[in-house]
């Protein structure tokens, strides 16, 4: 189990302007993802080293949008000025995390612009509209060459810390993690939830060849 990729939910200056600034700020590439057809949203992959990377995306003008919880959140994020609305986490054997928790996996699939088709089996969208504390556990189908995280520069820009308001102990049970358990690579911090209750993530950290970056 690893911190796979955090979403940014891109401004009102667009998807490719959004993905610009922060890769500029990040000192790494904009990769054009494609569509997501089953969410309604479109993304642009912005690589970073370790196997983790920023997914910025922009809600699509398509009914499937209006119904998948997905393009909700995307939609929600961008009309109050964009920034982050989840973070995901791979996981194998995600049969026995929809059996403990009740869920049934959704299957998700995009084109990249040259072609290649990416697939993966994910829970916890719910969360993104009842708990956004909650990640996304994703299991991924494919070769490791084709994760977007691949075309990384060797020892650049890598993923270090996240902020979150929510709490650190039900976020562990409902990841099946013990009380004890503690990631290696990525500090988390975390925050009370604001005055309205409201929880999910806040920040992002970087370590960058310029330095410490936190957006």
């Amino acid at each position: 189990m690893r911190v796979d990729h955090v979403g940014y939910a891109a401004g009102p200056e667009g998807l490719q302007a959004t993905a610009r600034r922060l890769a500029s700020l990040l000192g790494v590439r904009v990769v054009d993802g494609g569509p997501h057809p089953r969410f309604g949203t479109r993304n642009v992959v912005l690589p970073l080293s370790q196997g983790c990377y920023v997914e910025v995306v922009e809600v699509l003008d398509h009914p499937v949008a209006e119904k998948a919880v997905f393009g909700q959140a995307v939609r929600c994020r961008s009309e109050a000025g964009g920034g982050w609305f989840t973070w995901a986490v791979t996981v194998e054997g995600l049969p026995a995390y929809e059996e403990r928790l009740g869920e049934v996996a959704e299957e998700g699939v995009r084109r990249r612009p040259d072609g290649v088709e990416l697939r993966w089996r994910q829970i916890g969208a719910p969360g993104l509209r009842e708990d956004p504390q909650l990640p996304l556990l994703i299991e991924w189908q494919g070769p490791r060459t084709q994760h977007p995280s691949a075309i990384a520069l060797a020892g650049g820009t890598r993923l270090a810390g996240l902020t979150i308001a929510g709490d650190p102990d039900h976020v562990r049970r409902w990841m099946g993690l013990s009380p004890e358990f503690a990631a290696d690579r990525i500090s988390f911090t975390w925050l009370d939830p604001d005055s309205e209750g409201q929880r999910g993530l806040r920040a992002v950290t970087f370590e960058t060849p310029r330095g410490v970056v936190q957006v």
